[in-house]
């Protein structure tokens, strides 16, 4: 019998052989370029002083031929850089930290439910059941009005939780930042469901007296996303107004919109949503690119609202006693999934590396012509980002995507941390996460983050953002009391 021949499988480790494509693919341009340059070093080295000399001499220029192409190259450059978006900085963030009196501990949640619920069994036991499974610990918090039996979401209340979780977050930023109210140029608040008049906005502007031509804008009902779209809407602003600085605040105000009522589609955000903000400084400044944490890549944005599902999948409404309340739809998951193949889809040209963008290719043109039922090839996002900041939504969510992106438990600790400690904060929740990673130490200068988020409409954003510089670990902010403690453990069902 011939010899048979070697596995190569076993005999070859696969990971270096796509190590080694990979490191092909990408810098091919560099691999042709510098042999032919070398040539050409080479070539003109073996000419003798009197052959160059003869060469140049050879080439006949003129004053207006030389004053041409001056002028050429200088038009040129002119246009491009006039041309250029101007890079856009995050300076730095704060987030808001609740006090300690606004704790709900399981046990203190399932109480007040019972209380409040002691007419319906079954919508307790649904709480109940939820909240086993939600990921979430025991430190999360809800506003005070939300403690009272039965709670009491007056609008005095919800204006009292909302400068809170605002002034508090942006007295921390102007500490850390040194900004003074009066160099703010633009101020963006995002909150989804508490829209009062005057606007929160305004809130702001009256609290630390802002100058009156300050370009101002307050985002509502836009769902747990609308962190990222304030982002995308300053981004565009800075672009246009030149010297700026841009304030975004995102949060989301509990107090008017704990539901009270039976519907078990609506009693689920009862038992995800918590207390939370953030604000954050952006400028276009070029005096703040030494000090600045990050420099804004991409903003990707994806809506799937022309679909009647997906535009009804989370959905404000009454139920059938006329109390308010959020309808979260069974296709919550299927509809999120398809918003973030799209997302992803324009996502990625951006930012894989060529050699996962040919891999990709080639696999797509192998099932349109050979077999359709050829695998599809995922691409290794991991190639393109070092850290992942994923929506705290819920558990299922983070599961899904750690799952779809092929992400490793570390790529998805922070997300998962930060639900358990602080719970879903909505579209500040992506704050949180990034400040996880900061307080472990892990942010290094050059290191990518993408940021995705999903919300209302439906909608699906990511931002991504690349790190200005290794980032010392904070000594204050919403983990550094508790950092030393996780990672922990976070079991599948914890029995109540």
């Amino acid at each position: 019998m011939p010899p048979m021949l070697p596995d190569f499988s076993n005999s070859v480790k696969l990971k270096y052989v796509k190590l080694g494509y990979q490191y092909l693919v990408n810098h091919i341009i560099t691999l042709t370029l510098v042999p032919i340059m070398l040539g050409v070093s080479i070539e003109i080295l073996r000419l003798g002083p009197q052959e160059i000399l003869n060469l140049w001499n050879s080439l006949h220029f003129n004053l207006v031929q030389i004053l041409c192409s001056a002028f050429l190259i200088i038009f040129v450059a002119t246009v491009y850089f006039m041309s250029k978006p101007r890079t856009i900085y995050l300076v730095d963030y704060a987030c808001f930290k609740p006090p300690v009196t606004c704790r709900v501990p399981f046990a203190t949640f399932m109480e007040h439910s019972r209380l409040i619920l002691k007419n319906n069994p079954k919508s307790v036991e649904f709480q109940m059941r939820i909240l086993e499974r939600s990921g979430l610990g025991e430190e999360t918090c809800l506003p005070p009005a939300i403690h009272y039996i039965p709670p009491k979401p007056t609008m005095e209340a919800a204006r009292g939780e909302a400068e809170l979780v605002i002034f508090s977050a942006m007295d921390s930023l102007f500490k850390k930042t040194g900004l003074k109210p009066k160099d703010i140029d633009i101020l963006i608040v995002n909150c989804s469901l508490f829209s009062p008049t005057p606007s929160l906005s305004a809130m702001v502007i009256n609290k630390y007296k802002l100058r009156s031509n300050i370009k101002s804008f307050n985002l509502s009902g836009m769902g747990c996303s609308a962190g990222l779209i304030s982002i995308d809407l300053a981004r565009d602003l800075l672009q246009v107004h030149p010297n700026s600085n841009a304030v975004v605040v995102s949060t989301e105000i509990i107090t008017p919109n704990y539901y009270q009522g039976n519907e078990r589609a609506m009693l689920l955000p009862n038992c995800l949503f918590r207390m939370g903000g953030a604000a954050i400084l952006l400028s276009n400044r070029r005096s703040e690119r030494r000090r600045a944490k990050y420099r804004l890549v991409h903003v990707v944005r994806t809506h799937k609202g022309a679909d009647d599902k997906a535009y009804r999948c989370v959905f404000e409404e009454e139920d059938k006693e006329g109390k308010v309340g959020i309808s979260l739809s069974k296709d919550l998951m299927a509809i999120a999934g398809e918003a973030l193949k799209s997302n992803i889809t324009t996502m990625g040209p951006l930012v894989l590396p060529a050699s996962e963008q040919l891999l990709f290719l080639l696999t797509l043109i192998g099932r349109k012509i050979f077999n359709p039922k050829w695998k599809p090839y995922i691409p290794d996002f991991k190639q393109a980002f070092e850290h992942f900041c994923i929506h705290a939504g819920g558990r299922a969510v983070i599961d899904e995507l750690q799952k779809n992106l092929q992400l490793s438990t570390e790529h998805v600790e922070a997300s998962r941390m930060t639900l358990h400690r602080f719970g879903n904060t909505s579209s500040s929740s992506l704050w949180y996460e990034l400040n996880y990673i900061e307080s472990k130490g892990r942010m290094k200068k050059g290191d990518r983050v993408w940021q995705i988020a999903f919300g209302s409409g439906f909608k699906c954003n990511s931002a991504v953002w690349k790190c200005n510089k290794t980032i010392k670990t904070p000594i204050d902010g919403p983990w550094a009391d508790c950092i030393d403690r996780y990672p922990v453990h976070i079991p599948e069902i914890v029995k109540l």
